[in-house]
C-alpha cells in the first residue's frame, strides 16, 4: 500500500482520488478552497454537462489540442462508464441537444455530492485550505529520471510524505475557483515544458456596432462559420445552434466553440469573418417564398411591423440598416432588389472578429503541460519519478459540449494507474 497525495479538489483530482483510494492506497487531497469543486459548480451554467453520450471514437474529433494522447485514457474509462458510475451512485441523468450529458435534477451541486460522499466512503483523508507551495524531492534511481518526489510543502511551512504526487490543479482560467496555475510552476520546476496557455472556450470580441444594439439576444437555431477574409470558403469553423450578442461582441455555445479554433489566428492579430445564417432550415428560394407570404399577407404594413414573424423584434431595425431599407417604408413600395438584399443578408449576416475575451473569463485553459512528456497510459511524469498529471493542467482542450470534463474524469481515472 502507498501514500499519494493529490493537489486540487476538482473533477479531475476527485476522479483520481476515488480511484487510487479504491484500489487500496492512501489518499490525502488537498484543495486550496474551502470547499471541493468549485469550478465544477459552475460549468454548464451551474447545470454540468458532465459527458456526451456520441460513440467514444466520436470523442476524439471534438478534441482540439492532441486528441491522439487521450486514446488510453478514453478507453480506460469511457463517457458510457462516467453515466454508470454517477448513475450507480444514484445520480440521474438526461441527455440534451448534441448528445450532452447533464444530472437531471439540473444541478452541478449533485454532482459534487457524489464525488464527495465518496471520497468519504473510501477514506480519502480531505484537506481544504490546504495550499501547496512546492514539491519535496531527492535524487532518482530511474533512468532518466534526476529526482523522485517525496511529498508536498504547504504554504503554511507544513510537509507532507508521500509516495507519488498527482497534480490535478487546473488552469488559469477562473482564477476565483482556485485556478491561478501554482501546477504549471510546480511542474516546470519539475523540468517540464509548458506550452503558453491562453484562452480556450470563450467569448470573441466584433469590430462592428452591430452586437451592442443587439445585447442579450439570443439566437436559438442559426448557423454560423468562421473563416479568414481572404478565404471567405474555407472554414475554420462551423456549426449550427445558439449564439449570444453581448456588450463586447459574440458568445454562447457555438462561439466557444469556434474561440477554440480561431483563437490562435486570432492572437496572432488578425481579423477572421463571422458569417451567420439566421435562416438555416431553408433555402434561399424556400426564404424569398416565406418573405413574399408574409409581404403579401400585409402590403400596407410598415416593413418593421411585416417581419416580426420572421426576425426577433430587436434585430428588425438592425438588418433594415444592413439592407439599406427605411423601416417606415410600406411593404408595397419594396422592390425586388431591396427583397433579395434582406434575403441575401439573412442567410448570410456578416462580422468582423477581432480577438478573445481576457484568459480570466475563459472557460477553459488551453496549453499547459506539454503531453509528450507524459505517459498517456498512467498520466505518469517522464521527467520526475511518483509525479503524476491529470485534467486542464495538460495541453489538452475540446470543444463544448461535455468533452472537456471527459478529458477529466477520464485522466484522472488513469493517474497512478501503473501503481493501483
Amino acid at each position: 500500500m502507498k501514500k499519494v497525495v493529490v493537489v486540487g479538489g476538482g473533477a479531475a483530482g476527485m476522479m483520481a482520488a476515488l480511484r487510487i483510494a479504491e484500489a487500496g492506497h492512501t489518499v490525502v487531497l488537498l484543495e486550496k478552497n474551502e470547499k471541493l469543486g468549485k469550478k465544477l459548480f459552475i460549468t454548464g451554467k451551474g447545470r454540468c454537462n458532465i459527458t456526451n453520450a456520441c460513440d467514444v471514437s466520436d470523442l476524439f474529433s471534438n478534441i482540439v489540442s492532441n486528441p491522439k494522447f487521450l486514446y488510453s485514457a478514453f478507453y480506460g474509462f469511457t463517457n458510457q462508464d462516467v453515466v454508470t458510475f454517477f448513475e450507480g451512485h444514484g445520480l440521474r441523468t438526461k441527455q440534451e441537444r448534441g448528445r450532452r450529458v447533464f444530472p437531471r435534477s439540473d444541478k452541478s451541486s449533485d454532482v459534487i455530492k457524489v464525488l464527495s460522499q465518496e471520497c468519504r466512503q473510501r477514506g480519502v483523508q480531505v484537506q481544504l485550505r490546504a495550499e501547496v507551495d512546492d514539491l519535496m524531492t531527492e535524487p532518482g534511481e530511474m533512468p532518466g529520471k534526476e529526482k523522485r518526489v517525496t511529498g508536498v510543502i504547504l504554504k503554511n511551512g507544513d510537509h507532507i510524505a508521500a509516495d507519488a504526487v498527482v497534480l490535478a490543479t487546473g488552469g488559469v482560467s477562473y482564477p476565483s475557483t482556485g485556478s491561478t496555475g501554482d501546477g504549471y510552476r510546480m511542474a516546470q520546476k519539475a523540468g517540464h515544458t509548458i506550452v503558453p496557455v491562453r484562452a480556450g472556450l470563450t467569448g470573441m470580441t466584433v469590430k462592428e456596432e452591430i452586437p451592442s444594439r443587439l445585447q442579450g439576444l439570443t439566437l436559438k437555431n442559426c448557423a454560423l462559420s468562421v473563416s479568414r477574409q481572404e478565404k471567405p470558403d474555407k472554414s475554420l469553423y462551423s456549426g449550427m445552434g445558439e449564439l449570444l450578442f453581448t456588450h463586447y461582441g459574440v458568445s454562447g455555445p457555438l462561439i466557444l466553440s469556434a474561440s477554440s479554433l480561431a483563437g490562435d489566428y486570432l492572437a496572432g492579430n488578425g481579423e477572421l469573418q463571422l458569417h451567420i445564417d439566421l435562416k438555416p432550415a431553408l433555402s434561399d428560394v424556400q426564404l424569398d417564398k416565406r418573405i413574399l407570404r408574409d409581404f403579401d399577407a400585409a402590403p400596407n404594413l410598415d416593413i418593421k411591423n411585416a417581419l416580426v414573424h420572421l426576425l426577433p423584434k430587436s434585430l428588425i431595425p438592425v438588418m433594415l440598416s444592413i439592407c439599406g431599407i427605411q423601416e417606415n417604408i410600406k411593404v408595397n413600395h419594396i422592390s425586388r432588389e431591396q427583397r433579395k438584399k434582406l434575403c441575401d443578408s439573412c442567410k448570410d449576416l456578416v462580422l468582423t472578429l477581432t480577438g478573445l475575451r481576457p484568459i480570466e473569463e475563459a472557460i477553459i485553459t488551453r496549453g499547459g503541460i506539454k503531453v509528450g512528456e507524459v505517459d498517456p497510459s498512467s498520466m505518469a511524469s517522464k521527467k520526475m519519478e511518483g509525479l503524476y498529471f491529470a485534467g486542464e493542467i495538460l495541453d489538452l482542450d475540446a470543444l463544448t459540449g461535455g468533452f472537456n470534463l471527459q478529458i477529466a474524469w477520464s485522466t484522472g481515472y488513469a493517474a497512478c494507474s501503473d501503481i493501483v
